[in-house]
């Protein structure tokens, strides 16, 4: 399968070297000294699930520059998605497909309007994955999952091709039935991860052990969902509390990736995160005093600077 990684950074360099390493032939798309140093010495995976070094790996800065693909990962940051999508439509000319794995819900919307509904499919990544240097991704845990899936049944085909090679591929990949709804599920439980690790700044170790910081966490995925029901999103009963369970059986030290940017004074996806669901819930008339407080304090730090 011929597959474009738009933005090799923990998702996609992770990812698109299991499947390069499975044959497929696959092409990244970085910046700066990351793609200087995948020129330079391939892209190398640190992970207790097993190192990979690809020594040579086909990497550009210009998707204009590759051929028609069958499936593009899109993995770039979330501010860099309404350009970044604008140059993907030629990748996919030829009826392939683009997937959107950004964190949020806004991503799936701004790529359609790029490159046309019967282009897009829904992807969900759950992995904790950084780059450590130039050329190196190190992956955090075991956790390490995709899930994939159409808007239109009619591209349902082309989501289970993509699983398909994942599997083959070494890679745990689910053909998710109901993707707007995956794509919610991890909404709630990434946002108030992300949220908290920054606001505390702190591993998800501390979070889960500290009982206000715990209860903050549970306000947060609870305020999320009252927008996603609102909006006619179903939710069962127990989801909160398989969440805090799933919580409690992560590695301790693990960071969400809007906490590794912060630490770094890079850009942050606050305004998409918490900041988007204080948003909706405000237009809906939903409180959402948590999220909008955790929102104002990484204000000061949205566009990168010191912490």
């Amino acid at each position: 399968m011929r597959i474009a990684i738009i933005g090799a950074g923990g998702v996609g360099g992770y990812f698109g070297a299991r499947l390069a390493q499975a044959g497929n032939d696959v092409v990244f798309v970085a910046r700066g000294a990351h793609l200087a140093a995948m020129r330079a010495g391939g892209l190398r995976i640190e992970s207790v699930t097993g190192d990979l070094v690809l020594q040579r790996v086909d990497a550009t800065d210009d998707p204009a520059s590759i051929a028609p693909v069958e499936i593009v990962m899109f993995c770039v940051k979330l501010w860099d998605v309404e350009q970044s999508a604008a140059e993907i439509a030629p990748l996919v000319a030829r009826g392939g497909v683009v997937i959107p794995f950004q964190n949020g819900i806004d991503a799936v919307d701004i790529v359609t309007r790029a490159v046309g509904p019967s282009h897009v499919l829904g992807g969900v990544a759950y992995i904790a994955a950084s780059i450590k240097a130039p050329g190196v991704i190190a992956h955090v845990g075991t956790m390490a999952r995709l899930r994939v899936g159409a808007f239109d049944a009619s591209l349902a085909s082309r989501a289970q091709a993509f699983v398909d090679a994942c599997a083959a591929a070494g890679i745990d990949a689910e053909h998710a039935q109901d993707i707007r709804r995956a794509l919610w599920e991890k909404f709630v439980f990434l946002n108030a991860a992300s949220g908290l690790t920054c606001l505390a700044r702190q591993p998800l170790g501390v979070i889960r052990t500290d009982a206000e910081l715990r209860s903050t966490f549970e306000a947060s995925m609870r305020e999320t969902i009252a927008v996603a029901k609102a909006k006619d999103i179903e939710w069962p009963d127990d989801f909160v509390a398989r969440q805090l369970r799933a919580l409690d059986a992560m590695p301790a030290e693990m960071r969400a990736s809007m906490l590794h940017d912060l630490s770094a004074g890079r850009r942050l996806e606050a305004p998409w995160l918490c900041g988007r669901v204080a948003e909706l819930a405000a237009s809906l008339r939903i409180a959402a005093p948590v999220n909008a407080t955790i929102y104002a304090a990484l204000k000061p730090y949205i566009n990168g600077g010191r912490h």
